[in-house]
C-alpha cells in the first residue's frame, strides 16, 4: 500500500529512490510493483497536466439525463468531444457527470449547448462552474482483498 501511494503521487519516481524512501531494498520494490501490474492492481502509469498553463483556463461539470435507449450513443458521442476529460455514470439526480475542460467558459457553453445538448438522448444537461481544484494525497488502505 506505501508502494501504491507514493506512485499515485509521482508515478515517475525511480525505483531506487523509492526503495530508498520506503526502506526497502530495489529487488523488492520492483518484484511488487511487477506483481501489481500483472495482477491490474496497477493499470497503468501516466501524467497529469496542468491543461491551466496550456490556456485552458475554464472547467465546468455538466450534469446529464440521458434517455436509456440513447444511453450507448450518447456516451459514445460524449468520448468524441474535445473538451470533455472524464465522463462517470451515477447513480441520484443525473445519468452521468461529464468534465470538461476548455479555453473560456463560453466556449464550453458553446460546446455544451450547440454539441452536447444537441445529442439525440440527452434529455437534459445542467452545467456548474468550477471554481477552484484540489486534488488531495492518497493514502491507500487494504480492504477485504488479498494482494500478496
Amino acid at each position: 500500500m506505501r508502494i501504491l501511494s507514493a506512485l499515485y503521487s509521482d508515478a515517475s519516481v525511480s525505483i531506487p529512490r523509492l526503495s530508498r524512501d520506503l526502506g526497502v531494498k530495489q529487488s523488492v520494490v520492483y518484484s511488487r510493483i511487477s506483481r501489481l501490474r500483472k495482477r491490474g492492481v496497477i493499470e497503468n502509469f501516466t501524467i497529469l497536466v496542468n491543461e491551466n498553463l496550456l490556456g485552458l483556463k475554464g472547467g465546468i461539470v455538466v450534469g446529464m439525463n440521458i434517455d436509456p435507449k440513447e444511453r450507448e450513443s450518447v456516451l459514445s458521442d460524449l468520448e468524441k468531444v474535445e473538451e470533455v476529460r472524464t465522463i462517470r455514470e451515477v447513480t441520484g439526480r443525473f445519468d452521468a457527470l461529464v468534465e470538461l475542460k476548455g479555453s473560456s467558459l463560453s466556449d464550453l457553453n458553446k460546446t455544451v449547448y450547440g454539441t452536447i445538448g444537441n445529442l439525440h438522448g440527452v434529455i437534459h444537461a445542467e452545467v456548474f462552474t468550477e471554481i477552484a481544484r484540489r486534488v488531495p494525497s492518497v493514502s491507500f488502505r487494504v480492504a477485504n482483498t488479498s494482494l500478496d
